[in-house]
């Protein structure tokens, strides 16, 4: 892909999400005790022998397999994205429309209000001045 392309620098690329991604989430023997350069680099050492057997080792069905659950979990990761992205976009556009209406509707309540208010006042003085011409 030679072109330039613009895009959200807060979606992570394939790269970063295989990095981020741990291998499980169970410890192994001895690693509660040993440093996190050492879980670290256990990890990386069990890693690098899983790849040199996969790539010895694996035939098509393993490659589809292993192709499929990577598919999954991408697609698992990135739907949670974009779904926190699109819901915290909706808030906030959503606040917006809100606002803007809530001041609208405030400016036409208060001129109606006003409207209403000085038209009772002037039936009220009207009655009140025909009220006081009528006891003369």
């Amino acid at each position: 892909m030679s072109q330039a392309q613009s895009f959200d620098a807060s979606i992570p690329v394939l790269t970063e999400v295989l990095k981020a991604e741990p291998l499980g989430d169970e410890l192994l023997p001895g690693e509660a005790a040993n440093g996190a350069r050492s879980i670290l680099s256990k990890r990386a050492e069990m890693a690098a022998d899983l790849e040199a057997d996969a790539i010895d080792n694996w035939g098509d069905a393993e490659w589809a397999m292993m192709e499929h659950r990577l598919s999954e979990r991408i697609m698992h990761q990135l739907q949670s994205r974009v779904d926190f992205v699109l819901e915290q976009r909706i808030k906030d556009c959503m606040a917006e429309v809100l606002t803007h209406a809530l001041h609208g509707l405030t400016n036409e309540i208060r001129i109606g209000l006003h409207d209403t208010i000085e038209k009772i006042v002037a039936r009220a003085v009207s009655q009140e001045l025909t009220h006081l011409q009528a006891k003369k």
